[in-house]
């Protein structure tokens, strides 16, 4: 694993930032002390800043990440917003598309900014 993790509380959500080396491996980690952090603080929602450098993955690991983090998060989430700096393309829709028709409540965006104003939407609409 070579990766970092921050993690700030803000009032309804925590904003997680990862810098790293981007691979299955990290992100599937990353994505594992996230919702760790979420059940330790009683936080559910979370905008996750990735800035992870280094060759995008492939098609079939962004499939199998997004597959088994649903899973994972099933009935626990109640907003993730995510937003990859370094996105090329059109694979973190499909990742949201994965995560969603697995009941994920996950949204892709491709600013931070738009990403906290999706979570303080869904906050308003509870």
């Amino acid at each position: 694993m070579i990766f970092n993790l921050n993690i700030n509380q803000k009032a309804t959500y925590l904003h997680a930032v990862v810098t790293g080396k981007n691979n299955k491996e990290n992100v599937t980690q990353y994505l594992n002390e996230i919702l760790r952090e979420c059940s330790a603080r009683n936080c559910f929602r979370v905008l996750i800043e990735e800035r992870l450098e280094g060759p995008r993955l492939k098609t079939i690991d962004v499939y199998t990440v997004a597959s088994q983090g649903a899973h994972q998060a099933f009935g626990k989430m109640k907003a993730i917003a995510y937003v990859d700096v370094n996105a090329e393309g059109q694979l973190m829709k499909f990742a949201e598309t994965v995560a969603v028709n697995r009941s994920l409540p996950a949204r892709v965006f491709t600013t931070v900014a738009d990403a906290e104003k999706w979570l303080l939407e869904k906050d308003k609409n509870k």
